[in-house]
């Protein structure tokens, strides 16, 4: 792997950190501000982070990205904006969607439950909580990747080494705690 393609996918995976840990403070929140349901761990490993919105900001990264760049105008009005909420909106829901059979098949059931919103499928997914993904979606892609990126553009190859190197063998100590748990 060359020098580029190494920072490339350091920078990916601090990227996947970064987001799932927000995912993580974004479903406490949510149970304990919103909801006022009480705290529990979002997460499915023991630190504070849920890998599915990692997961799902750098496959929303990888495949908008290019499209956030362009301009894409009917008359004078831009409609990309539009066009990359939309394409959020349908990845985090495949996303989503998938994630809870991966999670029943591999544990019996999913952690959420969305019977209480209409329109939903099986619970698994519904258009409230796909709209907010949506907006979500916007705010990191839109909002939170640029800053992510210039403070990651600031850094040495070096320096992004010793920290992916770190972050690294925490959450795979992580990942092997909860295997073989």
């Amino acid at each position: 792997m060359n020098k580029n393609s190494l920072r490339k996918a350091e920078e990916l995976f601090l990227f996947f950190m970064a987001t799932s840990v927000l995912g993580w403070i974004y479903e406490v929140f949510l149970e304990v501000v919103v909801y006022r349901w009480g705290y529990s761990d979002r997460g499915v490993l023991t630190g504070p982070y849920c890998i599915v919105y990692g997961f799902g900001a750098v496959v929303l990264l990888l495949c908008l990205y290019r499209l956030m760049k362009k301009r894409i105008a009917i008359g004078k009005i831009n409609i990309t904006p539009l066009l990359v909420f939309i394409g959020i909106v349908l990845i985090t829901t495949a996303i989503e969607l998938a994630a809870s059979y991966i999670m029943e098949w591999t544990t019996g059931s999913w952690m959420w439950d969305y019977e209480r919103f209409n329109p939903n499928f099986q619970g698994r997914v519904a258009l409230n909580p796909s709209i907010r993904f949506g907006v979500g979606g916007m705010v990191i892609l839109y909002g939170l990747y640029p800053l992510f990126k210039k403070a990651a553009d600031k850094c040495s190859d070096k320096a992004l080494n010793i920290i992916s190197a770190i972050i690294g063998a925490v959450f795979l100590a992580d990942c092997i705690f909860y295997i073989t748990a």
